[in-house]
């Protein structure tokens, strides 16, 4: 998905911990994420997604608020950093207007950029942990060094969209904790329809009806953040949202498939769900009223 050029960034949606690289067209490795499983018990969201090599050091564990070159569609289509401010206030444009149809009452997330580790309510993050939603905190934490991990790891083709469906699945975990969602849902137990797969899935859902209206939200001066999205975008995110399946990852980790140890879903029922809520919105991604095997 492609930024307008001349589109207006406000700034101030995300914040920096510790040494960040500031990001644009290489990227940056970091080790295989071989703790997803064991993160799915400990409630931190392993769901799943480059940059020029030139390093911003800020001070250790101070936040800080995104670099001040952050101001145009331009600088988004440049650096990831930038693409995840130009996300942000779209997906808040988005949420501001649609949480009305959900019947919520909307606020905007936290939203941290940290390098290889940091502290959360939900406990220490490190790059490994992979992008998360910490209730206690209503902050997303995301290392973009994962960017290059979905794609190296686990198979994803990559792309700017791609990255924007892993903020927009997180940040659709913060509109179900406004939901009650996760107060409401028994998220311990595992198997292809249990809730801990019904909320990730819906997660997914509210990221694809976002994408769906992406490129009709608006910059506060009333330009559209977003060109047309096209078909190769839309694969790009469904590829994402493949990579990141249940049965991608265990096949991928130990050779073998075990449904009844899902988690988040299979690569199928994520991209069926993103492409539910691309096709039909918000109010179409009650996943807690499907049948188990129409999931």
């Amino acid at each position: 998905m492609t930024f307008n050029d001349d589109s207006k960034l406000s700034g101030g949606k995300v914040q920096r911990r510790g040494r960040t690289a500031a990001i644009g067209g290489g990227t940056v490795g970091i080790g295989a994420i071989v703790v997803f499983l064991i993160a799915q018990f400990t409630g931190v969201d392993l769901s799943g997604f480059v940059d020029d090599g030139t390093t911003q050091v800020q001070d250790q564990g101070q936040t800080v608020q995104p670099a001040e070159e952050c101001r145009t569609g331009r600088d988004a289509n440049q650096r990831v950093e930038c693409r995840m401010e130009g996300a942000a206030e779209s997906l808040d444009d988005y949420w501001t207007d649609e949480s009305r149809q959900l019947g919520i009452s909307y606020e905007t997330p936290g939203f941290v950029l940290f390098d290889r580790s940091t502290g959360t309510g939900c406990g220490q993050a490190s790059a490994a942990t992979g992008p998360f939603y910490c209730p206690p905190d209503r902050s997303i934490f995301l290392d973009t060094a994962f960017y290059d991990d979905l794609q190296s790891q686990y198979g994803s083709s990559g792309g700017p969209l791609a990255q924007m469906y892993v903020v927009a699945h997180e940040w659709g975990h913060h509109v179900q904790q406004l939901q009650g969602t996760f107060a409401d849902t028994d998220r311990s137990g595992t198997g292809a329809s249990s809730g801990s797969v019904r909320v990730e899935l819906q997660a997914d859902c509210y990221a694809g009806a976002w994408v769906g209206s992406a490129a009709t939200t608006e910059d506060a001066d009333g330009r559209t953040f977003f060109e047309p999205i096209s078909r190769s975008q839309i694969a790009d995110a469904l590829s994402a949202a493949s990579a990141v399946g249940d049965d991608s990852i265990q096949e991928r980790a130990t050779g073998r498939v075990d449904p009844d140890s899902f988690t988040h879903g299979s690569s199928e029922q994520r991209q069926a769900w993103f492409t539910r809520g691309y096709e039909r919105g918000a109010t179409a991604c009650d996943t807690f009223s499907v049948p188990g095997s129409s999931l």
